[in-house]
């Protein structure tokens, strides 16, 4: 497979849209409707979903952004502390360029408890344990909009499926593990299998149980995809486990507490 996909689907003057941005936002739609869907089967006000998703939007990319220049450029981004929230890098114009999984997993937690403060009053772990679904989803737009940049790409392998990314390596006739694919199917997965257990094994009446689930769901798919991905930065290499590996352990543990917690609760 030859993947040189143009990353932005249209320009019109100086405005551009890339695939990312706009499966970023059709990540967040689907959440948004998964929330609501959970609130009318509560019998709760819709508009609680309304205020999650300005909550968790907001997190999300803070806590991204944050993630990423701490946890993989803090040698830059330290020295630069002004340009965090500029699109700029080393004096030069680049977008937003890197956003990281886990900031965003501490920015939503943290959103959560708020959250559960100001508005719902039914404490932490209701509102994130219907949230998760609705990120499980939204985690499988975002490693689809990875694949169209052409990044976050896999290690250089052998195996049939893989694919030919141009934008990375050029004419070098290497192929690679599509490893967004592999995130993006394991996030589906877990999408349905939260929404089966929210819908039909009542999971949501077990504070903790879809958290935990989703915990260990999805960062243990992160921590085995990671075998097979490219390091993100080059400080990464030679590392038994790399960053987004290391990340991942006190995610899984959490979340495994959290499975046992629950399943006490009678």
């Amino acid at each position: 497979m030859e993947w040189s996909v143009d990353p932005i689907l249209f320009r019109v003057g100086g405005f551009e849209l890339r695939y990312y941005s706009l499966l970023f936002i059709t990540g967040f739609i689907l959440g948004y409707r998964v929330i609501v869907g959970m609130m009318k089967n509560e019998k709760l006000p819709v508009e609680w979903a309304d205020k999650m998703f300005v909550y968790t939007a907001v997190a999300t990319i803070i806590g991204a952004r944050l993630g990423h220049c701490i946890f993989y450029d803090w040698a830059y981004y330290g020295k630069h502390i002004g340009e965090i929230f500029l699109p700029f890098h080393n004096g030069k114009f680049t977008g937003f360029a890197g956003l990281a999984s886990h900031g965003a997993a501490i920015g939503i937690i943290i959103a959560m408890w708020l959250y559960a403060k100001r508005i719902t009053h039914k404490g932490f772990f209701w509102g994130i344990d219907r949230l998760v679904v609705a990120v499980a989803i939204a985690g499988v737009c975002i490693r689809l909009g990875n694949l169209m940049n052409s990044e976050i790409v896999g290690a250089i392998t052998t195996v049939p499926w893989g694919f030919h990314f141009i934008r990375v390596d050029g004419d070098n006739p290497v192929l690679r593990h599509p490893a967004q694919l592999y995130e993006a199917f394991c996030y589906l997965l877990s999408f349905g299998a939260l929404m089966y257990m929210y819908y039909k094994r009542n999971a949501g009446a077990k504070p903790g149980l879809l958290f935990g689930s989703f915990l260990v769901m999805i960062f243990t798919a992160r921590f085995i995809i990671e075998f097979v991905k490219e390091v993100q930065e080059p400080w990464e290499r030679g590392m038994a486990l790399n960053m987004g590996q290391l990340l991942s352990i006190p995610f899984i543990l959490a979340g495994i507490y959290f499975i046992y917690r629950a399943l006490r609760i009678r």
